[in-house]
Order: structure tokens, then C-alpha cells, then sequence
């Protein structure tokens, strides 16, 4: 495997007095694609948010690249590479979908903005629609467009597939395949969709109680209906 792209070493964060994730230590190689899984609040969200320095506090080490980025804003972090996609689905709802799609340039040249058209068709047809008119999957593709345009080493997708159709978490998915293969770009997953999740990426992390309990092969889980109902009960997924 690959020499690590991102290490957590003891990582500890949380909000106000509440501690969410508990000396938290993994790795993840360049070009890998990692999903991290388990049942709801056991601080998946925490963790990504903790990468890219968006909880309120946080102790350990985090190196990207062999760098210690822990001191870092999250601005900071973005310029070294890293890219994320929260839950939310960050966009400017009163932007164009072409405007959006300026936003993240981080200084290419406009005509980048093609790239993201030919992973997301549908982004094309919709370019003069303000992002308050698109659907929930459009408003997810838009998302993940604007932060593949800054070209990140790392990108963080939270729970990119949550509350779409089938066809649209098909259709994202495939960009998800597409973007890994034909640009390399490393992707950490945290997923509620456990099959697909598996499905998509190469190696798997389960957390309970903020710490990780499972690291392995994707393809070792994904067929393991007794373990993965141990560790996140497939009868909610």
C-alpha cells in the first residue's frame, strides 16, 4: 500500500465540554478510498470535522503529508489540499449553478469549470438555475463539483448519499469512481448507505463510542451481513 497521505495520532475532539471522539488513530494512503461507518452519534462527523479544524476543540496530531496541520485554520488546510463536503450541502442557494461552480476555482481558469460539467451532465442543463431550485441529489452533485474544482489531495464527503434516490446515489457514486480513478484523489466516506459505501471504497473503519473498533478491506466486510449487523444493524440501512 501506498505511504500515508493522512495520519490521526491520539485525536480527542468535541464541542464546549462534550467529548465526541476519543483518542482517535488511523491512516489513510494516498489514493485510497476509506469509508468510516457505524451506528448514529458515535462521532464520525466529528472526526471529518476535526480534519479539516471545524470543532471547537481538539487535541492530538493530525498530519497530512508528514506535516502537522493540527495549528491550522481550516482555510489553511484547504490550501494544502484538503476538500470537504459536509452534510449540509454547502452551497449559495441564491447563486447560479455556474456561480457556485466560480467559487471554488481557488484561481484556475474559468474554463475548468468544463471538468466538472463532464462528471455532472446534469450540472450543464441546470447552469443558469439559482441552487435553491435544484433537487436534493443536484444540490449534492453541485457540492461535491465545487470542491473537486480546487483540486484537493483529500476530500472529505459527509454522508454524500443521505436522503437521495436510488438512481441519484447511482449517479453519484459512478462520479465518485470516476473522480478516484482518472484523477487520483484520495476520499475519506462517512456513509450511512453501509452496502454502498463498501461497494465504492477500498478499505473500511467502524467507530463506536468516538473510537475506532474495525479497520480492514471493504471487500472482507461487505459479504459479512453478521458483523456488519454487529456493528451497525443492518435492519436501519
Amino acid at each position: 500500500m501506498s505511504a500515508s497521505l493522512l495520519e490521526l495520532h491520539d485525536v480527542s475532539a468535541g464541542y464546549g465540554r462534550t467529548t465526541v471522539v476519543n483518542k482517535l488513530s488511523f491512516s489513510v494512503a494516498e489514493k485510497d478510498r476509506l469509508a468510516i461507518i457505524g451506528r448514529n452519534g458515535v462521532g464520525k462527523t466529528t472526526a471529518m470535522r476535526a480534519i479539516m479544524g471545524l470543532c471547537s476543540w481538539c487535541t492530538g496530531r493530525i498530519l497530512f503529508e508528514g506535516q502537522d496541520i493540527s495549528p491550522l485554520a481550516p482555510h489553511e488546510r484547504a490550501m494544502h489540499g484538503l476538500g470537504y463536503v459536509p452534510q449540509t450541502r454547502d452551497i449559495f442557494p441564491s447563486l447560479t449553478v455556474e456561480e457556485n461552480l466560480v467559487s471554488g476555482l481557488k484561481g484556475r481558469p474559468r474554463r475548468a469549470i468544463d471538468d466538472a460539467y463532464a462528471m455532472f451532465p446534469r450540472l450543464a442543463e441546470r447552469r443558469r438555475l439559482p441552487g435553491m431550485q435544484l433537487s436534493g441529489g443536484e444540490q449534492q452533485m453541485l457540492s461535491v463539483a465545487r470542491a473537486l474544482l480546487g483540486r484537493p489531495r483529500l476530500l472529505l464527503l459527509d454522508e454524500p448519499l443521505e436522503g437521495l434516490a436510488p438512481l441519484v446515489r447511482h449517479d453519484l457514486l459512478r462520479a465518485f469512481h470516476q473522480m478516484s480513478q482518472d484523477i487520483g484523489i484520495t476520499v475519506i466516506m462517512v456513509e450511512q448507505q453501509v452496502k454502498e459505501a463498501l461497494a465504492y471504497s477500498k478499505t473500511v473503519m467502524v467507530m463506536e463510542r468516538g473510537a475506532a473498533v474495525h479497520s480492514g478491506w471493504s471487500r472482507d466486510l461487505l459479504p459479512d451481513d453478521q458483523a456488519l449487523e454487529r456493528f451497525v444493524g443492518l435492519a436501519d440501512h
